[in-house]
């Protein structure tokens, strides 16, 4: 803190300014009538002839000494000092900004057997099943949504939190990566995991959430279908994004049913996507990022450092200042009278 931060009188915060008022109480006591406590007294009937003799002039009072008001005045400093401490002065930093995550991501991944259908090629060209190509498309999107808080669900005869909503994308692709098919079971309860993931977001701290729904498969058997646990998603400002993987013209109980999925992303405002090979994954994330930019929250504040001690320690100063000048000033004057 250097003399021209000083000046910035725009940086002292008083954190309790009603306690400044404290600093008229003295004025408030003077205009109070004084004390007076009644008493036996003694009348002197001479007491005219006394003034006569010594010649001494009749004096209504004792006018206050100098030094008396010096001592008041004192007083009245100190006091105005402890009352300066006790409207705790702070002194307020430069502005800092900080940006947290704008938004929860959730995603809810299908680990069900039809998940190891190896129909997907990688980058080098050779077949790979539907979850190794659905973990890659999420590192890239986990790479990509810095802005964003990333929770992982995984379902499959049961819905199971993988990973809590966080900020921490390199420990959230990891929990991604260990995830296994069949891990959750071999069904796909799709409107279960977009229960479990509506009771998650109750806690969220952003407004913004998104729920990117991957599966391959219909639902089987889940408590809440999934319309109707779209339906609450909507009520609660939950936007849900389903990827469909794979073929789309599969029959059997390995069909896609993208018709409900139309419906749970109808309802809750999102967009259905289709993604049959790892071309069409990529160009899923581009879309999805175009319809969902990163987004930041950002919050400014002021970093504060307490300064009432300094007005304490000024006032501590001042009083065994006093105090040792006031014994000073009384010993010489012992000394002049012997």
């Amino acid at each position: 803190m250097n003399f021209t931060d000083l000046m910035q009188w725009d940086a002292l915060y008083w954190d309790v300014p009603e306690a400044l008022w404290l600093v008229l109480l003295p004025a408030v006591m003077l205009l109070l009538p004084p004390y007076h406590q009644p008493g036996d007294a003694i009348r002197a009937p001479f007491f005219e002839r006394l003034l006569s003799v010594s010649n001494a002039p009749r004096r209504p009072g004792v006018p206050p000494s100098p030094r008396a008001l010096s001592h008041d005045l004192l007083l009245f400093l100190i006091w105005a000092l402890l009352v300066l401490a006790a409207a705790r002065p702070q002194w307020l930093g430069p502005a800092i900004e900080q940006q947290r995550a704008g938004r929860d991501l959730m995603v809810a991944v299908d680990l069900s057997g039809s998940m190891e259908t190896d129909d997907f090629k990688n980058a080098e060209g050779l077949r790979v099943d539907r979850l190794r190509a659905v973990k890659t498309m999420l590192g890239q999107l986990a790479d990509d949504r810095v802005g964003d808080r990333l929770g992982l669900i995984v379902f499959g005869s049961a819905p199971f939190l993988q990973a809590p909503f966080t900020e921490d994308h390199a420990t959230w692709r990891t929990l991604l990566n260990e995830t296994r098919i069949r891990m959750a079971g071999p069904s796909t309860v799709l409107g279960d995991a977009i229960g479990l993931a509506i009771k998650l977001f109750e806690d969220a701290e952003t407004e913004h959430r998104v729920l990117l729904v991957l599966t391959d498969g219909n639902d089987t058997g889940s408590i809440v279908p999934p319309i109707d646990a779209a339906r609450v998603a909507a009520s609660r400002g939950i936007t849900i994004y389903p990827i469909a993987i794979g073929d789309p013209s599969t029959s059997g109980e390995e069909a896609l049913d993208l018709a409900t999925l139309d419906r749970v992303a109808e309802i809750t405002s999102g967009r259905r996507f289709s993604a049959i090979n790892r071309e069409s994954l990529s160009e899923v994330l581009i879309v999805l990022n175009n319809i969902e930019p990163t987004l930041f929250a950002s919050t400014v504040f002021r970093p504060k450092t307490d300064l009432h001690w300094l007005f304490v320690l000024l006032a501590l100063v001042l009083f065994a200042t006093a105090s040792v000048v006031q014994r000073l000033l009384s010993k010489v004057g012992h000394e002049g009278d012997a």
